[in-house]
C-alpha cells in the first residue's frame, strides 16, 4: 500500500468567495470541511469547453479504462516526475487538467514511531489552488467522475515536515494548465515545481486531524507554545 502524501486537506471558503478567486460564474453549495480526505467528493475547477465550471468529482482518479469504479490506494496522489507516463495519469494529463481549490493542507512530520501534524496555509489566508487530473469512468449507464493532486519535492518550508508537497500552481499559471488544447508535455510538466516557501505558513495543530472523522475549525488552530523554564534546544521542531 502506498503512501499518501498530501491526504488531507482543508475548504473553509464559500461558495460565493471560490466563484471570486477563481473567475467563476457558479459554484455547487459547499460546506466548510476542515479535514477532507481521499474517496470524499471535493470541488474541482476545469475548463472542457473554453469555460471555467466547478463540479463535484470523488478524490482518488478512477482511470476510464478501468474495469470497476474502485479508486486504488495509490491514485489519490500523481508524482509530477511520472504523471505524464504513468498509465493511470497519463491520458488525464494530456486533456483533463483541473485545479482544486482549497485554503490549506495537512503534512505530518514524523520522528520515530510518532507523527505530528501540520497545518500550512497561504501567509495571507487567501484560497489557492493545487495542480490536479480528471477522469470520467463509464459503464452500462453508470459513471463516475474522479481526480488526483498531484504532488513535487518539497520547498524549504516545506522540506523539515515532508520531502513531498502539492502542486501549488501561481494564479497566472491557471489558463495554461486547464487548456485542454495545450498538450506540449514537457510545457506543461515544467508548471509541476515547488512552490515559492514564502507563499505559505506552517505550524502544528492538534493530533485529531489524525482521525478522518473530526472536524471543525479547532482542527487548524496552532497548538499553544511548551511552556518550558529552560531554553530550547535546536533541535526543537514546531517553534521557533
Amino acid at each position: 500500500m502506498g503512501f499518501i502524501m498530501c491526504g488531507r486537506f482543508v475548504l473553509k471558503s464559500t461558495s460565493s468567495e471560490i466563484a471570486d478567486q477563481f473567475g467563476l460564474s457558479g459554484v455547487p453549495d459547499l460546506l466548510l470541511h476542515y479535514n477532507i480526505a481521499p474517496t470524499q467528493s471535493i470541488p474541482i475547477i476545469r475548463t472542457p469547453a473554453g469555460t471555467r465550471e466547478c463540479p463535484m468529482a470523488r478524490w482518488g482518479l478512477i482511470p476510464s479504462w478501468s474495469k470497476e469504479p474502485k479508486t486504488e490506494y495509490s491514485t489519490f496522489n500523481a508524482r509530477a516526475e511520472t504523471v505524464p507516463t504513468k498509465p493511470a495519469f497519463r491520458a488525464a494529463f494530456r486533456q483533463r487538467r483541473c485545479i482544486i481549490p482549497v485554503d490549506g493542507f495537512f503534512e505530518w512530520l514524523r520522528s520515530g514511531a510518532s507523527k505530528s501534524p501540520y497545518y500550512i496555509s497561504f501567509a495571507d489566508n487567501q484560497p489557492f489552488a493545487f495542480a490536479g487530473l480528471w477522469e470520467r469512468w463509464e459503464k452500462e449507464g453508470q459513471a463516475v467522475e474522479s481526480c488526483t493532486i498531484i504532488v513535487t519535492k518539497a520547498n524549504d518550508l516545506m522540506r523539515p515536515i515532508h520531502d513531498r508537497m502539492p502542486v501549488i500552481l501561481a494564479d497566472e499559471d491557471y489558463d495554461q494548465w486547464l487548456d485542454p488544447t495545450i498538450v506540449d508535455a514537457a510545457r506543461i510538466q515544467s508548471l509541476l515545481k515547488p512552490c515559492p516557501s514564502q507563499w505559505l505558513q506552517a505550524y502544528p495543530v492538534s493530533p485529531a486531524v489524525n482521525n478522518s472523522r473530526n472536524e471543525g475549525e479547532d482542527l487548524i488552530k496552532p497548538l499553544p507554545p511548551p511552556l518550558f523554564d529552560y531554553e530550547v534546544g535546536d533541535n526543537f521542531k514546531g517553534y521557533a
